[in-house]
């Protein structure tokens, strides 16, 4: 492998360190066409960027993340901030014909989806958002199987992500509760994911009604400040697609007990899929054409050789975890940037989820149902 492409990471947080850790492990496991270099990690406290550099093996620093993209040495950008952050970045690593590794939610809103969409397609470059649940084999066996038929004629789709970090009313304010930070609450961070897979394995949506609820308005800030929470804390929605199923989604904070517990259901005519995150290497599965005596919902464990990703990993069995989903990502991006290929979710799939977020932000307002 002689070919190498140099990475520069803006964001050194969480997702700094679940996209370095992704770049790090993508060669050990994965037959790559380049190597990944971690050239340059970008963010604002250098003090604390200096220890995440050290720990994952960044080569180089830098505070200043315009000048990093312009570089000449530098092949990729990923984006690994908060999302208000993201349009600047995306604009300015399209117009330097960067290649984008872009952490999602993709945008703040719908305009701003657009006009980052626009500007990777005037720059002939390969871009990709980050809904890493994509990659989760037992994922990827779900949409082999709907694709097969399996299933037959889809019906419903009941999706839902739970979490509860902020069931408690005394947890401070976050920039995830300021709009102009986050772009909205679990309806744009949860949601976005549960939109991508119902786009990935169901289709495309029709018209939506959504109902978004706030429980509480108002939280200090890490300096005893009081700031209002202006910010969906709950969000349900109702969907048609345009094959005639039907679906709903249920996105919030709030559910005490459930920390990150992305779950859905599918039925057909045929039979049923069930995932949950929390289970990541498990599908269940029922099918009306068993025997009526024997049937019931199996547990299919998806570690083995003949599911996509699982073979590079460990025996059958051997189960893996969140952070593997990156590598998975990190693997297919770099064999795309190689062969100039297309890979999903990209950001016409991100402005696909953004318009049906929207148009639900819409309906929350209005109290009618919205065609998409």
């Amino acid at each position: 492998m002689n070919k190498k492409l140099n990475i520069a990471i803006i964001g050194q947080k969480f997702m700094g360190r679940a996209h370095s850790n992704g770049w790090k492990q993508a060669q050990n496991f994965f037959n790559l066409n380049a190597e990944p270099v971690l050239k340059v990690a970008c963010g604002r406290n250098e003090t604390e960027l200096k220890k995440f550099a050290d720990r994952w093996g960044w080569s180089e620093i830098s505070s200043d993340w315009k000048s990093v993209i312009e570089r000449d040495d530098i092949d990729i950008v990923d984006i690994a901030t908060p999302t208000h952050l993201h349009h600047e970045m995306v604009i300015h690593a399209a117009k330097h014909g960067k290649h984008i590794f872009c952490e999602k939610p993709f945008a703040l809103n719908l305009a701003e989806a657009e006009s980052m969409l626009e500007a990777v397609n005037s720059s002939n470059t390969v871009n990709y958002l980050n809904h890493n649940y994509r990659r989760c084999p037992a994922i990827v066996l779900a949409k082999k199987m709907i694709s097969e038929g399996k299933l037959g004629t889809i019906y419903h789709l009941r999706s839902t992500y739970q979490q509860d970090w902020l069931a408690d009313p005394n947890t401070p304010m976050g920039w995830q509760l300021d709009s102009k930070l986050s772009g909205g609450g679990p309806h744009i961070d949860l949601g976005s994911h549960c939109i991508d897979l119902a786009h990935l394995l169901i289709g495309e949506i029709s018209s939506i009604g959504c109902l978004q609820a706030h429980f509480v308005n108002e939280r200090k800030t890490n300096d005893n400040r009081t700031q209002k929470v202006d910010v969906d804390d709950a969000s349900i929605m109702s969907v048609e697609f345009t094959n005639g199923a039907v679906g709903s989604f249920e996105c919030t904070r709030y559910a005490s007990g459930r920390k990150n517990r992305n779950q859905f259901e599918i039925n057909g005519s045929e039979g049923s899929l069930v995932f949950d995150l929390e289970k990541m290497n498990e599908l269940d599965y029922f099918s009306n054409n068993d025997n009526s005596s024997e049937q019931g919902f199996r547990k299919i464990i998806v570690t083995d050789p003949s599911h996509q990703y699982a073979s590079n990993w460990w025996p059958p069995g051997h189960i893996i975890g969140y952070e593997h989903t990156f590598v998975h990502a990190v693997a297919d991006f770099i064999n795309a940037v190689v062969g100039n290929q297309t890979i999903h979710p990209n950001f016409q799939d991100g402005v696909n989820c953004m318009r049906v977020l929207d148009a639900a932000n819409l309906s929350a307002r209005s109290g009618q149902r919205v065609n998409i």
